[in-house]
């Protein structure tokens, strides 16, 4: 974590088509950061207003606990991460990941707490991170919508914008998923030549 510490945190006033990000999706045993764990990581990188998925990662990520009733939701079963990687392992991988860049997630504060709590039970800190919500974001693009149950949900922002359908609830999937929505939510915002980190967080 000294290194974590130790480098810059990307500056709000990077322009948008010259932003390091990485979007970001967890799989988990539930929804409570005190009870529940990381299941699976995914991640991939966008640079230049791409995607670049030759850097698409999806770990597994070890327990001694069952998945229980969550494996209904991402169809991961206590076999798939019995050889998963050890938590302090996934996430060093991550925090290495994330070095000057922005994390990026659809209801970023899910996969911020359980990072947050990992970090704690690993290394005895949190990490200091800027993120990128789309979630929050779309809402703002809305703003003067209606917003019906779901309304929100990835994949219903996606189809809004002609996204294909994709697999849901896999962290790999969901990333990319993820990646893809900003990309298109930046192009509805438009001027993208002027657009800046601090003009896509909240």
């Amino acid at each position: 974590m000294a290194r974590h510490y130790a480098l810059p945190l990307p500056s709000l006033s990077t322009p948008w088509h010259e932003a390091e990000l990485l979007a970001v999706d967890f799989e988990t045993s539930g929804l409570d950061t005190r009870r529940d764990r990381i299941l699976s990581m995914g991640w991939v990188r966008i640079c230049g207003a791409r995607i670049h998925m030759d850097s698409a990662q999806h770990l597994l990520v070890a327990s001694a606990e069952s998945v229980g009733q969550s494996a209904t939701v991402h169809g991961l079963t206590d076999t798939d991460i019995a050889d998963g990687l050890p938590l302090s392992e996934a996430v060093q991988q991550l925090l290495g990941a994330l070095e000057g860049r922005v994390l990026v997630a659809h209801g970023a504060p899910i996969e911020l707490n359980f990072l947050a709590s990992a970090c704690r039970r690993c290394f005895g800190v949190p990490p200091t991170l800027r993120y990128i919500d789309t979630l929050a974001l779309e809402r703002r693009i809305r703003r003067h919508e209606v917003d019906p149950s779901g309304y929100l949900r990835l994949h219903a922002c996606r189809e809004r914008y002609g996204l294909p359908s994709y697999r849901a609830h896999n962290a790999a999937i969901d990333a990319q998923a993820c990646a893809e929505l900003l990309l298109a939510q930046a192009g509805r915002i438009g001027d993208e030549a002027r657009l800046r980190l601090r003009d896509l967080m909240h």
